[in-house]
């Protein structure tokens, strides 16, 4: 059984078929004259219309990238460079993807300033915060959609409006939010956002970035100038036919498989909580991703758990898949004020549309015989217990 849907998910078959007539007879360079070229060219194109069409953007909109960690950095860097005219203040939240993170400890070092907003008990960034943040120096905003490892829905379309009303430029990390959530980039006042294929069942290695009309970026890869300039290196095109395929079929199942995800968090989170002793729910309990279950369990180290479930048959994780193999307790996870020792004991479920409600009871029936097995291996009166259920 396959929780770990937050770090990558299986590519949909439909997907895959569309996708393989690009590594082999349409093996065209989209920039290419021949006839060969302009076949590659129109499938990138009704890609980018695709993509388009499911965040409510013009087709000339959208920038492909290498995945959400290059879109990101174009977003942050190329706003920061293009916008330093104005100001060097930028605003984000500890709770980032490192992606993120790290682009703006690298910016503080180019001698921008980064205001990192705190977060409340439940993962949420406070709205008024963010407003007593802004000044006339800032110049961008990034907050994202929903973390990647409690799965808290932030408050973007308020943060957005703040954000433009101050003339700064925002930009979300909708990495995990895109086909869980409705996202329309109007009407959720975002200028730059982020998106990954491989999160929503498409091919690993290819994104992109929405990009506002007339929001200024600086190039952060130089070249041949696709991609109006900004993302200049031939473009994969049968990962980008694979992103517009499964960004498509994503949006249109969006509310039906979003519904049955929920409910099968339900079901995890419940019997979790009532099944496991000394079980914890991390993030908010009904302001999170339809598709994300995160707990800590006290007394139970997570990467053992990780590890005896996977033999177990069940495949999850700790928290991101960028800093599984660390043994620190996640950034995350310390900005809500859980403590290091037990923060340890973390484990992340996330599901995708293949997942079924028979694989949540097995899961369940499985887990609590694990935890307990484990606990057994720790020394006796080096285990404390605190009431079940908190945030």
């Amino acid at each position: 059984m396959y929780f770990d849907n937050s770090a990558t998910t299986a590519v949909d078959p439909r997907v895959l078929e569309e996708m393989l007539p690009y590594f082999t007879e349409r093996f065209g360079n989209a920039s290419s004259m021949h006839s060969f070229g302009r076949e590659a060219y129109n499938a990138l194109e009704g890609a980018r219309e695709r993509v388009a069409k499911a965040i409510g953007a013009s087709a000339r909109e959208i920038i492909f990238t290498s995945g959400g960690t290059e879109s990101d950095n174009l977003a942050l860097q190329g706003a920061a460079y293009a916008n330093q005219g104005k100001g060097k203040h930028i605003i984000t939240s500890v709770i980032e993807h490192h992606a993120v993170l790290s682009t703006c400890h690298f910016l503080e070092g180019q001698g921008f300033r980064v205001t990192y907003l705190p977060i409340d008990q439940q993962g949420l960034v406070d709205v008024e915060k963010a407003k007593e943040a802004m000044s006339k120096e800032t110049i961008l905003v990034s907050i994202m959609a929903a973390n990647n490892e409690i799965g808290t829905i932030q408050p973007i379309r308020e943060i957005g409006a703040i954000a433009q009303e101050a003339g700064a430029v925002f930009h979300t990390d909708a990495v995990q939010t895109i086909t869980k959530l409705p996202l329309h980039v109007a009407k959720d006042n975002l200028q730059l956002m982020t998106i990954s294929a491989h999160k929503f069942h498409g091919p690993k290695g290819v994104g992109a970035l929405y990009v506002r009309k007339g929001v200024k970026l600086r190039p952060v890869v130089y070249g041949g100038g696709q991609e109006r300039g900004l993302r200049s290196s031939t473009e994969n095109v049968p990962g980008i036919v694979g992103l517009g395929k499964a960004i498509e079929i994503g949006v249109a199942e969006m509310e039906e498989s979003a519904e049955r995800m929920s409910r099968i968090r339900d079901r995890i989170i419940e019997g979790t909580l009532s099944k496991v002793q000394g079980s914890h729910l991390n993030g908010h309990r009904n302001r999170r991703l339809c598709n994300n279950a995160h707990f800590r369990f006290d007394g139970v180290e997570g990467e053992a758990l990780v590890l005896s479930m996977d033999v177990s048959g069940i495949a999850a994780s700790t928290g991101s898949a960028c800093s599984t193999r660390s043994t620190e307790t996640s950034h995350v996870l310390r900005a809500l004020g859980i403590r290091p020792e037990e923060g340890r004991g973390s484990l992340r479920i996330s599901l995708s549309k293949f997942n079924t409600m028979e694989e949540a009871d097995l899961f369940l029936a499985e887990l609590p015989e694990v935890v307990e097995r484990l606990r057994l291996l720790v020394p006796r009166g080096a285990m404390t217990f605190r009431a079940s259920g908190g945030g």
